[in-house]
């Protein structure tokens, strides 16, 4: 079984028990619809704090690499240029 068919299983369950609990829930549909939207947002915010973490941490070591390539030359540059 691939990863594909393996997540289209997944994601085909997960519809299915969304549908099953709002058919069989004992609340009315607008205090329903409400939290499934109150969790969703909040799902939406984990991902996104999660996202900028992400971003944040690239940015970083992109700015760390950049200094060192930029150490690295100048070293290099000197040392070349004292043998010459």
């Amino acid at each position: 079984m691939n990863s594909k068919s393996a997540l289209l299983g997944v994601l085909a369950g997960v519809a299915a028990g969304a549908l099953l609990g709002v058919l069989f829930a004992p609340e009315k549909g607008s205090k329903t619809r409400k939290g499934i939207s109150k969790k969703g947002k909040n799902i939406f915010d984990g991902f996104k704090e999660q996202f900028n973490d992400l971003l944040e941490s690239m940015t970083e070591k992109y700015e760390e690499a950049k200094e060192n390539v930029a150490d690295f030359a100048e070293q290099h540059g000197k040392s070349k240029t004292k043998e010459a």
